[in-house]
């Protein structure tokens, strides 16, 4: 009997080992380009909340933190915006070599205390969804002179509602005020529309979607477990959330080499 569950956990660990390198090299597809470049069609977005010591599963510690974007830097992942993101889903153009979007939602403080220090260490920036009625207002949140510090060193802000409420629980028109109130104050403050928008609590449908359409934002992110690629809604773009857990960096590392496809066959899910 010992033999045999040594010989089954080989197995496990080989089939594991495999699924992550089939999935890295799913990740990239020859071009066909005539300087041989290989194309990206499923990148990364990363979607974190707290970074802090507080022992929840939303806060990454700063030293996990800083743990996980220096694996990232010294295995070659390149930060990018939305805008990138969004040019190479719908108009195929370029982008950096293993790129990577990372996204926070809310907007706490210790995005710009802790999580800010340690991205410019490493070279990436990020974009941060923001709460309206919380900028400004309640000490746990970022106040808008810190935020335009971050959007003048190149990181992007997105919308998260005024109020955070599951927008599908609302009626119509308490969306589109959710949408465009916080819109305009963003603007207002930040001297530029918002064009890109994360649901509260990750809940949506297609008319809540649509809602974002038509209130002018390009793309809206969901917490739905997955890469953004070729067949990824542009109203409802997968992310990888990331949380504090036993094993961290662990859940960090399979979450981002392996995914979707360890999710697909029920190894690890949202």
């Amino acid at each position: 009997m010992g033999q045999r569950r040594l010989i089954v956990k080989g197995v496990s660990a080989a089939i594991v080992i495999f699924l992550m390198a089939a999935s890295v090299a799913g990740t990239r597809e020859v071009s066909g380009r005539q300087d041989g470049s290989e194309r990206v069609v499923e990148i990364p977005v990363l979607n974190y909340h707290m970074v802090d010591n507080i022992n929840i599963s939303l806060s990454l510690a700063p030293t996990q933190f800083d743990e996980q974007m220096r694996y990232l830097y010294e295995n070659g992942y390149q930060s990018i915006n939305p805008e990138q993101l969004i040019d190479y889903l719908k108009y195929g153009k370029e982008l950096p070599n293993k790129p990577v979007l990372i996204t926070f939602d809310d907007g706490y403080l210790d995005n710009y205390t802790n999580a800010y220090p340690i991205l410019k260490k490493y070279g990436f920036t990020a974009t941060i969804f923001l709460v309206t009625s919380l900028v400004g207002k309640d000490p746990r949140f970022m106040n808008w002179d810190e935020v335009r510090e971050m959007q003048q060193n190149g990181f992007v802000f997105g919308s998260h509602t005024v109020n955070h409420l599951a927008i599908t629980t609302l009626a119509p028109q308490q969306v589109m005020n959710e949408l465009v109130e916080s819109s305009r104050e963003m603007e207002r403050e930040l001297g530029v529309r918002p064009k890109y928008f994360a649901y509260p609590t990750g809940a949506y449908n297609r008319q809540t979607a649509e809602l974002v359409r038509q209130a002018g934002y390009e793309a809206a992110f969901t917490i739905r477990y997955g890469r953004a690629g070729a067949e990824s809604n542009l109203y409802a773009i997968e992310r990888i959330p990331i949380f504090r857990s036993s094993k961290t960096f662990r859940s960090f590392y399979y979450r981002l080499t392996a995914a979707p496809l360890l999710e697909r066959l029920g190894i690890i899910r949202n």
